[in-house]
């Protein structure tokens, strides 16, 4: 069982922003869903994580080892794919993976060849593998990047907004493969769709402004606020005087309405329907309460 365990970290960068402010968490094998919006922080831990920054303070230990101190141990176990995943021009995604996997120190000529073939295959890309990454679409493009970060069996593999641009068909194909996955070893998705997070992952956590200020079981999380959301239509004229009066966590257009949806322990008065929470309604709600407070 392989375990990350996150003490008090910090990020600072030069121009004075903090980017991460007291960062606790201990993940374990397992889809881990870091959620949050853009510009909440998500890049700046993955990239510490992945040892391409140091933090201003803090403790990273990944299996006993402290891994600020020895950033080595971290990156001969890791798989990454970042949310610009870069690609050569001109060269086909079965050379690319074996180029990528001698820079990953796979040096044995059949071993390395047979690590290629059998994640192509994996990704389902074996049939492209002459054509040039360059000209695959998104989705398989996201799944070489996968493939990439496979390379040399990781133990932790991060992923950064990995469905973004993604058709729902590609999407659910990409998730699918995630899933899969995880079963063995750590996959952290950070991701500002709450969809992907309650499709995947059996723990997660909220980020904001460089805290992380919720997490736990996706399922418990949401049954915390059981009871307690409530929608109306309302005409779009009148949005600013329910927000006076109360607690909207999310607004949305229905067949061009305005759909209101209401945090409240309190029974809400005639015109208000309680509905049965999701994700979405849990991570508004924190985020909701975080800015309130």
């Amino acid at each position: 069982m392989n375990t990350l365990t996150i003490r008090n970290l910090t990020k600072t960068y030069p121009n004075g922003v903090k980017a991460l402010n007291g960062i606790n968490l201990k993940i374990s094998n397992g889809m881990f869903g870091l959620l949050g919006a853009n510009g909440a922080g998500k890049s700046s831990l993955m990239r510490t994580i992945a040892s391409l920054q140091e933090p201003s303070s803090g403790e990273l230990v990944f299996n006993d080892c402290n891994i600020i101190n020895k950033p080595e141990e971290i990156r001969k176990h890791l798989g990454y794919l970042p949310q610009e995943f870069g690609v050569y021009p001109k060269i086909s995604a079965e050379r690319l993976l074996d180029h990528l996997a001698i820079l990953k120190g796979i040096t044995n000529n059949s071993a390395r060849k047979e690590q290629v073939t059998s994640l192509l295959q994996q990704v389902n890309l074996y049939q492209h593998r002459k054509k040039a990454v360059h000209t695959f679409s998104g989705g398989m493009r996201q799944r070489f990047g996968i493939a990439q970060a496979l390379l040399a069996n990781p133990q932790i593999i991060i992923v950064d907004e990995p469905t973004a641009g993604l058709d729902p068909e590609e999407s659910n194909r990409f998730l699918n493969l995630l899933s899969e996955i995880g079963e063995n070893v750590i996959v952290i998705l950070s991701t500002h769709i709450v969809e992907d997070v309650r499709n995947l992952c059996t723990k997660m956590a909220i980020l904001s402004e460089g805290q992380i200020i919720s997490q736990g079981n996706p399922k418990e999380l949401v049954a915390s606020i059981q009871n307690n959301i409530w929608t109306k239509i309302i005409a779009k004229n009148d949005i600013k005087h329910y927000k006076k009066t109360y607690d909207i966590i999310s607004t949305k257009l229905v067949s061009g309405e305005t759909q209101i949806r209401v945090f409240s322990e309190t029974t809400l008065p005639n015109g208000f329907e309680r509905i049965t929470p999701n994700l979405e309604d849990y991570y508004f709600t924190t985020l909701f309460h975080h800015k309130k407070a």
